[in-house]
Formats: structure tokens, sequence, C-alpha cells
């Protein structure tokens, strides 16, 4: 894949990596028991990317609007910096977080789904989607995945910043 110069420019400034979950790290489906269990499914790249992200000392967080304990249980296996759910407002949020980790938003990058997302990405210097995200997110992102939530497309995101800053891409 070739990948323009401003864009690798961006991703090697990049450090905090903002994910929603919902159509990001997940597909989007949710799955309901009878009890009222919650199920979700994430992808094991996207995992491995979130790894090798935090190895690189790069920050990593999650911004979800929804509450699910199942979130809550991923975001503690991966060990990101903060997580947050119940989010209504993800640019208030993430504005939070950058003061929190003493950054501004252009070394930031978020990847997002749909427009509850569009407020959080245009505070980014790389705001991403993710390939089947809303139209309208897809045009407001400076960077897409060619995978689609919950099948990998945060992984992609994980490698373009990390190849960007080792100067690989």
């Amino acid at each position: 894949m070739t990948l323009d110069i401003e864009l690798v420019r961006l991703a090697a400034q990049v450090e905090l990596v903002v994910f929603d979950v919902d159509g990001v790290l997940t597909d989007g489906r949710l799955y309901l028991g009878d009890d009222g269990t919650e199920f979700k499914a994430f992808h094991v790249r996207d995992g491995q990317g979130v790894k090798r992200l935090r190895e690189a000392g790069i920050k990593v967080a999650a911004l979800s609007g929804r509450r699910s304990a199942a979130v809550s249980r991923r975001m503690d296996e991966l060990q990101v910096d903060l997580y947050r759910q119940g989010c209504q407002h993800k640019d208030r949020d993430l504005l939070d977080l950058l003061r929190q980790f003493g950054l501004d938003g252009q070394r930031a990058a978020y990847l997002g789904d749909d427009v509850i997302d569009l407020p959080a990405m245009r505070l980014c210097g790389l705001p991403s989607a993710v390939a089947d995200a809303h139209p309208q997110v897809r045009a407001a992102a400076r960077w897409v995945t060619t995978l689609g939530g919950g099948r990998g497309a945060a992984r992609e995101l994980c490698d373009l910043v990390i190849d960007a800053r080792q100067g690989k891409c």
C-alpha cells in the first residue's frame, strides 16, 4: 500500500491512539442472552496491535457510547491506559484525555465508525475511520482502513502508527 508523505508524517507524530469500541474494536453487533447478558466479539489481531502500541510507548485509550462489562474486561486485559464508557460527548471526553496525558490533539489518532465519533475526530491530527464506517465518518477521516470494524481494522491503525514512527513506510 502506498501512503502519502503527509499521512506518514501525521502517523509518526502520534503519541495517543483512541478507539471507539462498538463498530471499531467489535463489528458493531450486540449479542444479548435471555438473561440480559451481553456478548461482544473482539478480534485478537486488534489486541496484538494495542499491545505493540503500548510496547512502543504510545498511549492507548478507548471511548464507548455504551456501557458493557465485556468492554471493561477486554480493556483491562489489554491494559489500555484509559477507557471510558457511556460517552455521549466524545469530544469532551477526548479533551479530558488529552489534558490527563498532557498532549495536544495533533499528537492523537482516533478511529471511529459512526457520527457520534465525528466531534472527537475533528480534534485529532489523524482522524481515521474503519472501512465500513458511516459515509460521513469516512468523509471526515484523513485515513480509512481496508478492513471493517471488529475484523482487524484497529490493527491496521496500530501498524500504521508504529511503522511510521520507525520509518518503515
